[in-house]
């Protein structure tokens, strides 16, 4: 079977790239023709994020192993995409360059036959062209809660408080 794919980088404007790709590849190699796709070079961390139907964030797929212990976590490599995604959880984030943040919103659009003679993965249709940085991103909380520090009382500031009281911890006023 073969997944098509449409890829939307997260921005104002509308740049997307629709992919096809066999279901029997990994997100590795989902992860390659996204570069290819979108004109990176290849040379940055990446991940996959598991979502919700909303785009909420769940559980990180990283390219390579960044754990304590080698070959203790699961990669890009390790995820075939039929065991990944299907008509019933369709959606996952990609996010390349962690210093530029270029994030990216893929959505299993739908699951077709191979055609005959055709070459898996393909870039099926590009739309828009990439901007020179990576959109800015505003970074928010998972809850509603609004932050007012005038709403503070002396109780909530107890524990590592802005006071700046710290005889308590044993450190001198000239500690350094």
């Amino acid at each position: 079977m073969v997944y098509k794919f449409r890829a939307i980088l997260d921005a104002e404007e509308d740049i997307f790239r629709d992919i096809a790709i066999r279901d029997e590849d990994t997100l590795e190699d989902l992860h390659n023709v996204l570069v290819n796709a979108f004109g990176f070079d290849g040379s940055e961390m990446a991940s996959f994020y598991t979502c919700d139907e909303n785009w909420n964030q769940e559980d990180e797929i990283p390219l390579f192993d960044t754990g304590d212990v080698a070959g203790e976590q699961m990669v890009m490599a390790d995820y075939q995409l039929v065991a990944t995604l299907d008509e019933a959880s369709t959606k996952i984030i990609y996010v390349y360059d962690f210093l530029n943040m270029w994030t990216f919103l893929v959505e299993l659009a739908s699951i077709e036959e191979e055609q005959p003679g055709a070459t898996y993965p393909e870039l099926l249709f590009s739309h828009g062209e990439m901007p020179a940085s990576a959109p800015d991103k505003e970074f928010e909380a998972d809850n509603d809660m609004d932050f007012d520090e005038d709403e503070l009382d002396e109780d909530d500031l107890d524990e590592f408080g802005d006071h700046g009281n710290f005889e308590d911890y044993g450190f001198e006023e000239n500690w350094n």
